[in-house]
């Protein structure tokens, strides 16, 4: 038999669920236009007691890819991760390939992170050309041929649910979600383009819909119950 206290408990544990996933639904709209920004959801279940717990989940399915004709921008088609170095050394892992070259020469991420073992790229050269497999080649000057410089490499890992969400949208490697595997022989990356976060606008306004309308509807009943419980006090005084 479920006591007064016992519901309240109860719609108070539900309450808080549905504004762990308000919280991941607001931050996957305000990320709706992030380069390569992967969708978080908080899915409920049912515990001991018929009391809902919760788990954080990551879609890592790929999202569209859209041109921009910018030489340095790569998008991945379909899985895989590119590893970078960050300042402090260490290796993270990203889809967002918005590049750029900092002062030394070197591909980077937007946050400044080497791109995989360090691509360095002449002073000057009259155009880039990145192959399917990652090889980056450069043209030095107009009818020149092209010579390769660096190879941008691709990670696949066996759980990508696993990986720990990092800071500048980057990812790092756990336990869960094993060691990364170099692929050989891929042909992922297309050039000119960037991916698009996988997040659907349409369904975050309905699910921000559905569960105001879950907070309202238990924060009133916690309401009601209350006052049956302060009255069931006086009643017994």
């Amino acid at each position: 038999m479920t006591t007064i206290q016992g519901s309240i408990s109860k719609l108070v544990d539900n309450s808080n669920n549905s504004f762990q996933s308000l919280g991941y639904v607001s931050s996957n709209m305000a990320n709706w236009n992030t380069t390569s920004y992967k969708g978080q959801r908080f899915e409920t279940f049912m515990g001991p007691e018929n009391v809902l717990s919760g788990v954080v989940r990551i879609d890592t399915s790929p999202g569209s890819n859209l041109a921009t004709f910018r030489q340095l921008d790569v998008a991945l088609e379909g899985t895989g991760y590119i590893p970078i170095t960050n300042e402090k050394g260490e290796i993270l892992y990203t889809r967002d390939g918005s590049f750029a070259v900092n002062s030394d020469g070197y591909i980077v991420s937007k946050h400044n992170a080497l791109v995989g073992g360090g691509i360095k790229l002449p002073a000057n050269y009259e155009r880039i050309k990145i192959s399917t497999d990652g090889t980056v080649n450069i043209q030095k000057e107009k009818y020149a041929p092209f010579e390769t410089i660096g190879k941008i490499p691709v990670v696949v890992f066996q759980n990508p649910e696993g990986l720990e969400i990092a800071e500048g949208n980057t990812v790092k490697e756990t336990e869960g979600s094993g060691k990364p595997e170099l692929l050989l022989g891929h042909a992922k990356i297309r050039q000119g383009m960037l991916e698009r976060g996988n997040v659907d606008g349409y369904a975050l306004v309905n699910e921000t819909i559905k569960l105001n309308g879950s907070i309202i509807s238990s924060t009133r009943v916690i309401k009601i119950l209350d006052e049956i419980y302060k009255e069931s006090i006086n009643l017994r005084q």
